[in-house]
């Protein structure tokens, strides 16, 4: 279960899936107890603190204060963690139309955090690169 490391591959084969909710990113103090309801579907220690990535309104009924409204796209490939200049690819093709994106690679799929309200766009942009490395190169 190693997953796909050839670039071009990865690129025409991504087949990127747009999530129906909307997440925010939050944080915990460091030592300060997860809140009570806190599903987050990703969470990661930093010196200050634990990072979330959790649902919107999972963060507003837990009374966590958030920022970053996004949505969640998965690239349904299973990529390799070791392989080379895939998000690289993708997150300048996205800032070449002034988008940035948080990107989180998780053990199968990476998984893009992109602005809410340009979501419909991030996916076109992401089929586009897609068709384009599926096209032969002469």
């Amino acid at each position: 279960m190693s997953g796909e490391t050839d670039l071009q591959l990865l690129l025409a084969s991504m087949a990127p899936h747009l999530a129906p909710d909307v997440y925010v990113f939050a944080t915990v103090p460091r030592g300060t107890p997860m809140p009570a309801g806190v599903d987050a579907v990703m969470s990661f220690r930093e010196a200050e603190g634990t990072t979330l990535i959790l649902r919107e309104e999972d963060a507003r009924n837990a009374g966590v204060e958030a920022a970053f409204a996004c949505r969640m796209v998965t690239l349904d490939i299973h990529s390799s963690l070791e392989a080379v200049g895939f998000l690289a690819a993708i997150t300048t093709h996205l800032a070449a139309a002034g988008m940035g994106v948080n990107p989180v690679s998780a053990f199968y799929h990476d998984h893009l955090f992109v602005p809410a309200a340009r979501a419909d766009e991030a996916m076109v942009l992401l089929k586009q690169l897609a068709a384009e490395a599926a096209r032969p190169h002469e």
